[in-house]
């Protein structure tokens, strides 16, 4: 096992990155992916090992990390863990009888409440990651184009863990590449709309606080108007601001191959 050495937890999440490079697929225009989870059923070994690394992380030695590693480590975790369910129940959607992450519903719980792993030293659930941890404790709103719930119009699940060294910039490279890609974000001239995923309406209030220089959606829209617009025409409307937010459905199935 790598994550867990005689010299402490390994930062580069080494065994994460193997198991994405093996199972993430990237679309043809590189900003789409799906995740092959017949393969990931298959091989389950070295996602499981990886996880119990993470498990086995105290909040003791979690709290002697940086601000770089802890919020890889907890992003790692919640993308990982998402796996796990998925590859868990894996049988409810290879047999049809769930095609959504929502369908692995149990009495009174949702999928994001169903406390299965343990991360620093408790039994937790997805929610925990991401609404008492990340949100609490970082002040990045751009980790919500970087947590993969394991639906269709989710942002694209990187082949690659997060790490330290690179965190910040990767993402950065996420929204990017989410706000590029015009099946979930884009610019409707005709109507002066802008229509964007659905993810920046349930997190907009991360993006009110100021936190990287974000007061508002429109502050995103304008930070990464050359990534929205396809050409320079969208760009000039998006400088104008004369324009309205509205948002696309969601599609919540799982984000398989077979949907490619």
């Amino acid at each position: 096992m790598l994550s867990n050495t005689a010299h402490g937890f390994e930062h580069q999440h080494t065994e994460f990155t193997s198991v994405l490079q093996k199972v993430v697929v990237v679309s043809e225009d590189g900003k789409q992916t799906r995740v092959n989870y017949a393969k990931l059923n298959e091989q389950p070994e070295v996602l499981n090992a990886y996880l119990d690394s993470l498990s086995a992380v105290t909040e003791q030695q979690y709290q002697t990390w940086t601000e770089g590693q802890q919020l890889s480590f907890l992003m790692n975790a919640y993308n990982g863990f998402t796996l796990k369910l998925i590859v868990d129940n894996y049988d409810d959607f290879s047999s049809g009888k769930a095609e959504s992450i929502r369908d692995l519903v149990s009495i009174f719980k949702s999928p994001w409440k169903k406390k299965f792993f343990s991360l620093l030293g408790k039994k937790r659930h997805l929610d925990d990651i991401e609404h008492s941890m990340i949100r609490v404790w970082f002040s990045y709103p751009r980790i919500h184009t970087a947590l993969v719930c394991a639906a269709v119009s989710c942002p694209p699940l990187r082949n690659e863990a997060f790490v330290e060294d690179k965190v910040i910039a990767q993402l950065d490279d996420q929204m990017k590449l989410f706000l590029s890609d015009d099946t979930r974000n884009t610019v409707n001239l005709k109507k002066t709309k802008v229509l964007l995923s659905p993810v920046f309406k349930w997190y907009s209030d991360d993006f009110e606080k100021g936190y990287q220089g974000f007061n508002k959606i429109e502050d995103l829209i304008q930070a990464y108007r050359l990534d929205i617009a396809n050409d320079q025409q969208e760009v000039e409307f998006l400088k104008t601001q004369k324009f309205t937010v509205d948002y696309f459905d969601y599609d919540w199935r799982l984000n398989d191959i077979s949907t490619f």
